[in-house]
């Protein structure tokens, strides 16, 4: 079993990020990006087979989330801050480039990562995350509209964390066991990590702030064609995103390959442990990283 170490990574804006690290320190770096409402946990079942293949593993708490700095205000939390974290977590290793790999709102600074910082992207997995095209065009329909209303729920101010923050324990219950396909994906154990995460002293304020920062403060840059390799892994009952929000994106990411994970939810990574494994380290093999 490979070692996970903590450590804390300066980024920007004078911030620091919480860390969970593992692999040769020699070995090809992998960044993994988790999403809303988790933390570097998620990604729990990853780290150590891509550590035992030879990649050095880095899985941020993204800021604002559990132990990483929680800067006040809305405007910290827009994208172009969230990909110059990813950025200088690449500097911090020393390195020119990176596997990056994100989940839900991980995978939107992922794509978000890969479109301002190309040259500093050796191949790109993303696991249940729109492309910013595909999201814009399906959310002119009700479908994906009715999907995504906790986006404008969110936009409330200070409702939603004072809600959740009754209790974290029944908030991670909500998220991480009502929302997942595949029932069995969250132990006991899990949730309880969750919903401690959670309730450190501003976080869910934060994690929220990431949906506010979204509305206000779009990216000023224009999508542009990523030329990358990339891998999409799609769970198909995914409550929140709709299968559609994948086609379509020849034009923005042409060297791009669809796993779709059918029978399996939002959580991709925890509900399809196996075939998510499988499917990401036989790509990154098949480049050579």
């Amino acid at each position: 079993m490979a070692e996970l170490t903590e450590t804390r990574i300066p980024v920007s804006d004078g911030i620091h990020l919480h860390a969970v690290v593992a692999g040769p320190e020699d070995g090809p770096l992998v960044v993994l990006l988790h999403g809303f409402p988790e933390f570097w946990h998620s990604w729990r079942r990853q780290i150590p087979p891509l550590a035992e293949a030879g990649f050095r593993v880095v899985a941020p708490d993204q800021r604002g989330y559990n132990l990483s700095d929680k800067p006040r205000g809305v405007h910290a939390y827009r994208l172009d801050a969230l990909t110059a974290d990813v950025a200088a977590i690449l500097d911090w290793a020393g390195r020119d480039r990176a596997v990056i790999v994100g989940h839900d709102w991980g995978g939107a600074v992922a794509w978000r990562f890969a479109m301002d910082y190309p040259q500093r992207v050796e191949r790109l997995v993303i696991m249940n995350a729109p492309h910013p095209v595909a999201f814009a065009r399906e959310m002119r329909h009700w479908s994906q509209r009715r999907r995504s209303w906790y986006m404008f729920y969110f936009q409330i101010p200070w409702l939603p964390e004072t809600l959740f923050a009754l209790s974290p324990l029944g908030t991670a219950r909500l998220f991480f066991r009502k929302a997942a396909f595949r029932k069995g994906a969250f132990s006991d154990d899990d949730v309880r990590a969750f919903a401690t995460a959670m309730g450190q002293p501003g976080a869910l304020r934060a994690m929220i702030h990431w949906y506010r920062a979204a509305f206000r403060y779009p990216p000023a840059q224009r999508v542009r064609p990523i030329e990358a390799p990339t891998l999409l892994i799609w769970g198909v009952k995914d409550i929140a995103l709709g299968v559609e929000l994948t086609r379509g994106l020849e034009k923005w990411v042409p060297n791009l390959t669809v796993h779709y994970i059918q029978d399996c939810g939002h959580w991709v990574q925890n509900e399809a442990t196996e075939e998510v494994n499988a499917a990401l380290l036989g790509f990154l093999r098949a480049s050579g990283a």
